[in-house]
């Protein structure tokens, strides 16, 4: 590939920090004291209190929803058909019914018009991805759910760093979930993070990511009523939950730690680029009309404006000759709603209730955006783009 979806994320410097740390005496590998400082650090960046640092972004979505249904309930949760399939499988794997809204063309993100229509009183929570580095939180929105006491859980594995309101987006919702997979932001090999300012819920964490044991608890108190009513347990092995072990390592944590010292830095290269591919894209071909304030985008946002499927097909034959790597529908793989493994859960689906998705389904492409990428490369890559 000339031009691949991601390039050099993880760098020498980060490889060398985990040679000196490899070359120690007997080093700690399984999580430990670099795994407690990289969530400090994440949590101080970010602007939350607590953050759980797990073996990944879909780990991250499972333990939330989980954390959900243990305070909540279960009932109806609204999700976007733009996102990962992680987001839609741990609502259905904790036992919750997805209920779908289409997207805003204007940033691939929920529709809040939909939200705001389908919430009823089964509706347990919003868990809302913002796609693709975009922001998908708006004032109605949050002002509907603090109404209606309805929390938020915020997807933000595509868009660290980006913001709404000057304030970065997972910092809003109850629970927000991040991922560091090679191709995100930044990268810890594999990885995630669960974040909160709610300290019962960052307790919940703790104990979900190792096999729901109380010992992974900082809570005294929670440690003493567990203690005291199973005191015929050995403290050590007191299980609260019946759950996972989704824990990380000491190795992701020092890789973490070192990008996440240069992620506001390659953030910034990020936006520079994605601005100057906007701005040289023909607009009589593709979507360029996007709400970028606050945005971040991690890879380059390519939808074309017409539905058809010629123009389609053969701009996907210039990208491969040309050796520019792409994912037809954007993120996960376009509508949700068209995969197989949703339909034992929704049995009757009317596509056409969904058009934008649809359109992006189709005929939507992300690329990718990395800080190495030269402008004059992004230019060729445009000029690849308009040639069609």
């Amino acid at each position: 590939m000339n031009y691949p979806l991601m390039q050099e994320n993880i760098t020498r410097a980060d490889l060398n920090k985990v040679i000196r740390f490899l070359q120690k005496k007997n080093p700690i590998l399984t999580q430990s004291i670099n795994v407690k400082k990289f969530e400090e650090e994440w949590s101080k960046w970010l602007g939350v209190k607590y953050s759980v640092f797990v073996n990944s972004g879909s780990s991250a979505n499972l333990i939330s929803i989980k954390i959900i249904k243990e305070l909540f309930g279960l009932g109806e949760i609204i999700v976007p058909t733009l996102t990962w399939v992680s987001d839609i499988a741990s609502v259905i794997q904790n036992g919750f019914q997805p209920v779908f809204v289409d997207i805003d063309k204007k940033n691939l993100c929920m529709n809040t018009e939909e939200v705001v229509n389908k919430i009823t009183k089964k509706t347990k929570c919003v868990f809302l991805t913002h796609a693709q580095g975009f922001n998908g939180l708006d004032f109605k929105l949050l002002k509907y759910l603090k109404n209606k006491n309805i929390p938020l859980i915020e997807d933000v594995c595509e868009s660290h760093g980006a913001t709404y309101k000057n304030k970065k987006l997972g910092s809003y919702g109850l629970i927000s979930n991040f991922s560091f997979y090679y191709a995100h932001h930044m990268s810890t090999i594999e990885g995630g993070m669960i974040c909160t300012n709610n300290k019962k819920i960052y307790e919940i964490a703790r104990m979900l990511r190792s096999h729901g044991m109380i010992r992974e608890s900082n809570s005294k108190i929670i440690k003493s009523q567990y203690t005291n009513k199973y005191n015929r347990l050995n403290p050590d092995f007191i299980f609260a939950y019946p759950a996972y072990n989704s824990r990380n390592t000491e190795i992701g944590a020092i890789i973490g730690r070192n990008q996440l010292k240069k992620l506001d830095e390659n953030n910034k290269k990020r936006i520079s680029n994605f601005d100057f591919f906007i701005k040289n894209l023909n607009p009589k071909i593709y979507r360029v009309e996007f709400d970028f304030e606050g945005s971040c985008n991690y890879a380059f946002c390519l939808i074309l404006k017409k539905k058809n499927f010629i123009q389609r097909d053969f701009l996907e034959q210039k990208m491969k000759l040309n050796g520019i790597e792409f994912r037809r529908g954007s993120s996960g793989g376009g509508n949700q709603l068209r995969q197989p493994y949703i339909k034992k859960y929704i049995k009757k689906i009317k596509l056409s209730d969904f058009p934008e998705v649809e359109h992006v389904h189709h005929f939507g492409y992300y690329i990718g955006n990395y800080p190495t990428l030269k402008k004059d490369n992004i230019k060729k890559i445009c000029d690849i783009l308009n040639s069609i």
